[in-house]
């Protein structure tokens, strides 16, 4: 046997327990992993904010938890005006239940010459087997739903504390980065570093002035056709319709159809009319011009990016995907040499253009 054989054996043997624990601690540790990515792309979004107010005097931790919460606030908010709408529209459902079941009961007994009874299938249905298992499986389920509202609060806190970190101690954070690369690399690191702060913070921003844009405009439409919660509908379409690549704009446009449904059928055709009326504006007028200055990409690539976003980390990596393509665009552009055009690529790209004819004066 030779000599080397034993000793490679160990080695591969050690290799393969390495990349088995390796692996085993990547899967325990991608829940916490994900959590860190969205906190670290969170900083970067109100670095710009932190910064500024960072400039003008305000210690770097106090500006940080003022930014934090103000965003609190206005997710609260939301959440308020959201939650009264659907609480409202419950208290509405149940109250008018009994009216829709006797309505309901009084057409089939004139269609079908039967006579039913509201208070004999009340009956019938609370003592019935499938009822009596669905209230034990909701019961048993009761456990479930609230383990995953904790699980949901821990995993808010948990970002929330390191994006606090990554904001009030950025400076720190890249200086303890930078010590331990060598000069050349530190340059290439804090540029990577600015460009995906600008990226990030720039996406943040064009999409909350267009959400901005858009809840107006859609409140004045709710206002003309009188429906109800308006405010309420308007913060719902401009925040849903901006920060859900893709099928945001549908899902923000649901709701409001649903309560003018309620108010005139006809209402929500307008309704759709006008969400699809003010989309093609946005895509074509307002977009670009916002978005040229912050987060300038190809719309296949952005959609493209969503896509690839989503099919890795799911609705996180669908949030993220844009600005992190944005970034990687902008690093990338500035060490990728770009040559002049030779005359044949030149000439090639001319043919491939309409030629407009010009007429030349005293002919037909």
């Amino acid at each position: 046997m030779p000599r080397w054989l034993p000793r490679a054996v160990v080695l591969v043997l050690a290799l393969v327990a390495c990349f088995q624990l390796g692996s085993w601690a990547f899967h325990q540790l991608i829940g916490l992993l994900v959590n860190i990515l969205i906190a670290f792309f969170l900083a970067l979004a109100i670095e710009p904010a932190v910064a500024r107010m960072a400039a003008r005097g305000v210690r770097r931790g106090l500006a940080a938890f003022l930014v934090f919460l103000g965003v609190f606030v206005a997710s609260a908010g939301f959440v308020t005006l959201l939650g009264s709408i659907l609480a409202s529209q419950i208290i509405d459902l149940v109250e008018g239940f009994p009216g829709y079941l006797d309505s309901v009961i009084g057409s089939i007994n004139d269609t079908f010459h039967t006579d039913l009874s509201r208070l004999d299938i009340q009956d019938s249905l609370l003592h019935s087997d499938w009822l009596q298992k669905y209230v034990q499986n909701s019961a048993s389920g009761v456990l479930d739903v609230s383990g995953a509202v904790l699980g949901g609060l821990f995993k808010l806190l948990t970002i929330g504390l390191f994006s606090f970190y990554f904001a009030a101690d950025g400076p720190r954070l890249r200086r303890a980065l930078c010590s331990v690369l060598p000069p050349a690399k530190q340059a290439e690191v804090l540029r990577a570093w600015e460009i995906a702060v600008t990226k990030t913070g720039g996406y943040l921003y064009s999409r909350g002035l267009m959400a901005l844009v858009s809840g107006v405009a859609h409140y004045i439409c709710f206002v003309v056709l009188d429906i109800p919660y308006a405010p309420a509908l308007a913060v719902w379409v401009g925040l849903v319709s901006q920060f859900i690549p893709t099928i945001g704009t549908y899902l923000a446009g649901a709701l409001p159809m649903l309560l003018a449904f309620t108010v005139n059928p006809w209402y929500a055709l307008y309704v759709l009319g006008f969400v699809v009326v003010y989309q093609q504006f946005e895509n074509y007028v307002l977009q670009p011009k916002l978005t040229s200055k912050t987060v300038d990409i190809h719309p296949a690539v952005a959609f493209g990016s969503v896509i690839a976003g989503t099919a890795l980390l799911g609705a996180v990596g669908a949030l993220i995907a844009i600005p992190a393509v944005a970034t990687l665009q902008a690093f990338l552009g500035a060490y990728v040499k770009r040559y002049a055009l030779t005359e044949d690529a030149d000439a090639s790209t001319s043919r491939s253009r309409p030629r407009r004819r010009v007429r030349l004066p005293g002919r037909r």
